[in-house]
């Protein structure tokens, strides 16, 4: 086995954003054209206390049973501490294919995005373009004197008027008063936003939406489900703040997003389309059958939905991005908001988006099932781990996780950042926490 080099079992949680989103031979190495080093190289240079290769061999091993099995085409693995970083690319681009996954192969990130767009906030709050207890119908009129329903179970017209605006903060803490719910299609107001194309009923598609205007105009003919800032519910905050920063920047989503956090971050993959020069680099994508179990292609390659851009570009799901790419964003991140000599947010914008926001009230009403948040809280686009579980003692990892088959988190006690990809609907063999207890097996305890 040989890892390329570079400086520059299921929880409840994942099934249920499955639910709200919708192997070939193994490759080990590096990117045509580029050296490989064998295990060592780095302890030869001089880094210290990252990963064993033990740990490392160990982690391979498994990740490359699971793509063996036929449970993923292919699964692309980036764990990075103290300056070491370690990919491993194993698969194949598409069940039964020939072209191998690699450190550069393109993945649909679903959920992923939202953090990206609470990062694009903050920096229009930092320019003072946005605040965050300022409400939002200053920039999206339409949310004006909002309407909620006395039950969430009952008819549309059975109505009280909101006690108060939603805020900037309500949309990045998903605390607006509107969002998903389990199920996800039984009730009238969820019936409606699925009929008026602004609700989930299954994994959300490029090409399912209206342009950002008309799907704001059709959502404010919504009653909302809770009253602003009293519950956490879960996703359409990050679409509706995507339309936010839109009117205050006054550029679209895409160009805001590239102009001030990819070409910055040199992310050149990462975007809400994959340009055809690229698409042989983007995974096939699969959910399983719910009658059969077998895979079956959900979102395919060169006629994906992704190959144009959307009328709607998501704020909540709608980004590509590769290993490499997501983790100079995770990085910034954990470096307080520079990487690599650039800034791109300050560290008390990136202390406020990885603080749990929510009240014990408000988590004791919220969440995907009961228990969700007894040691889980929320910031802006991000989960923390609020107490020590079965991956750390040491509280503060925090993360997300995209509903096609992705997952990152980073930990600031370790200075270490894991990020895995594969492209498979999450369902109960995404391998999130095997990964998570691999990486921490694969610790260097000597340094």
């Amino acid at each position: 086995m040989r890892f390329k080099r570079t400086s520059p079992s299921i929880d409840r949680r994942q099934f249920i954003e499955l639910t709200a989103l919708g192997g070939g031979a193994i490759l080990l190495g590096s990117l045509p054209g580029c050296g490989s080093k064998g295990p060592g190289a780095d302890s030869a240079r001089g880094v210290a206390g990252g990963f064993s290769r033990a740990g490392l061999q160990r982690m391979h091993d498994a990740f490359a049973a699971h793509v063996a099995s036929g449970k993923a085409p292919g699964i692309v693995t980036l764990v990075s501490r103290r300056g070491q970083i370690e990919v491993d690319a194993i698969g194949n681009n598409a069940l039964g294919g020939q072209d191998p996954m690699t450190r550069d192969t393109i993945f649909r990130i679903a959920s992923m995005t939202k953090p990206v767009t609470a990062t694009a906030a903050m920096i229009l709050v930092e320019e003072g373009k946005l605040r965050l207890d300022e409400p939002v119908d200053r920039l999206l009129p339409e949310l004006a004197n909002r309407r909620v329903l006395k039950s969430v179970d009952g008819p549309l017209d059975e109505t009280v008027p909101a006690k108060r605006a939603i805020t900037v903060d309500d949309l990045l803490t998903f605390r607006l008063g509107f969002g998903l719910m389990f199920p996800m299609d039984t009730r009238p107001i969820q019936k409606k936003a699925i009929e008026l194309g602004v609700g989930i009923a299954g994994p959300p598609l490029p090409k399912s939406a209206p342009e950002p205007n008309e799907w704001l105009r059709r959502f404010a003919t919504l009653p909302l489900m809770a009253q602003p800032g009293e519950q956490w519910l879960y996703h359409t905050g990050s679409d509706i703040l995507g339309i936010l920063i839109a009117r205050a920047s006054g550029q679209d989503l895409p160009t805001f997003m590239s102009e001030r956090i990819f070409a910055p971050l040199a992310m050149s993959d990462t975007g809400f389309m994959v340009p055809s020069a690229k698409l042989n680099r983007l995974v096939t994508m699969y959910y399983a059958n719910p009658q059969t179990r077998a895979l079956d292609v959900l979102d395919g390659q060169q006629n994906t939905q992704w190959s144009s851009p959307p009328l709607f570009a998501s704020g909540g799901g709608g980004l590509v991005s590769t290993v490499d790419d997501y983790h100079a964003f995770a990085r910034m991140l954990l470096n307080k908001g520079e990487h690599a000599g650039r800034r791109i947010l300050a560290a008390q914008s990136v202390e406020q988006m990885t603080s749990d926001r929510l009240t014990p009230e408000q988590k004791s009403i919220s969440g995907f099932f009961p228990g969700f948040f007894n040691s889980t809280g929320w910031g802006y686009g991000v989960s923390m781990v609020t107490r020590p579980d079965s991956i750390s003692a040491v509280p503060g990892r925090y993360g997300w996780d995209g509903g096609y088959g992705t997952h990152w988190f980073n930990d600031p006690a370790q200075d270490l950042v894991g990020i895995m990809m594969t492209q498979r609907v999450l369902d109960d063999t995404f391998p999130r926490e095997p990964f998570q207890k691999a990486v921490y097996a694969a610790i260097e305890t000597s340094a």
